[in-house]
């Protein structure tokens, strides 16, 4: 039976046409990838990435271009009006910028481990799970991109993160009884690193904070304070001050309903120990 062909996301043509437009002014300019990456301080690769439409380009960095290319605001306007929908980047690229970049985190997680805490095996059995289903060789791409980005726990000045998740992912056994065991394991070593805090939300709660879901809050390194949210089928950055807040109390409380990191280490004990 042929798999149904993948539709285009809405969003790639505005994303696509603003990518077009700072390839054409670079151009015009006389500038190649690798000098307009120089000049505006940026990786080849992220220049490369917001021409062929692959990367969303966001406000300050459309200001900076127009800037260095003397464009007199054309691409901040650009940007200004593209569809809503155009503002959620493709495969979260917006969030994993943020993320590498963060000086603190803080995570709530109810039904899988944050990528952050996800073991090899791990995460193959999360991309295994997918329907539809991945083909061999994007579970071993993604794989190996969610496991490089767990390199920012072991920086030399790693952000700070806190965790709290469902005692429900902890009791859930994907992949097999041998992914589980060493994802417990994993998860004790994790709960012992610097500037990282693992709290764990126990079941059998009469109250709880956030019923409506996960999500992500942000510290940018100039103390901006930002939100991320996925659902099934798309993600949302939140820099609304206001509906941050709202995500920040929830997670407040969040943290006053779960175990703390003792009592969170010794159920992690607990669980190694009846293995």
């Amino acid at each position: 039976m042929r798999r149904p062909r993948k539709r285009s996301r809405k969003n790639t043509s505005a994303m696509k046409l603003v990518g077009a437009l700072v390839a054409n002014f670079r151009e015009a300019a006389g500038m190649t990838q690798k000098e307009l990456a120089h000049r505006a301080l940026l990786h080849l690769e992220m220049i490369a990435s917001i021409e062929q439409g692959r990367r969303l380009l966001k406000p300050d960095l459309a200001r900076s271009l127009d800037g260095i290319l003397d464009t007199k605001g054309a691409l901040e306007t650009a940007v200004a009006n593209m569809p809503e929908i155009d503002l959620i980047p493709a495969w979260a690229e917006e969030y994993m910028d943020l993320e590498r970049e963060a000086i603190a985190l803080s995570w709530f997680e109810n039904q899988v481990l944050p990528g952050l805490l996800q073991t090899e095996n791990y995460a193959q059995a999360v991309f295994l799970s997918k329907v539809p289903a991945m083909s061999e060789d994007e579970i071993i791409a993604q794989t190996a991109k969610r496991l490089e980005r767990q390199e920012i726990l072991h920086q030399k000045e790693p952000p700070t993160i806190s965790f709290v998740i469902s005692e429900a992912i902890l009791r859930d056994r994907l992949g097999s009884d041998q992914v589980y065991v060493e994802t417990l394991r994993h998860l004790r070593s994790c709960a012992s690193l610097p500037g990282l805090t693992l709290q764990v939300m126990p079941l059998g709660r009469h109250t709880h904070a956030a019923l409506a879901g996960p999500f992500i809050l942000v510290e940018t390194p100039d103390h901006h304070q930002l939100a991320y949210t996925e659902t099934q089928r798309g993600s949302q950055l939140i820099s609304d001050p206001d509906e941050v807040s709202i995500l920040a109390q929830k997670y407040a409380m969040l943290r006053t309903q779960a175990l703390n990191s003792e009592q969170t280490r010794g159920l992690l004990d607990r669980l190694l120990g009846e293995q």
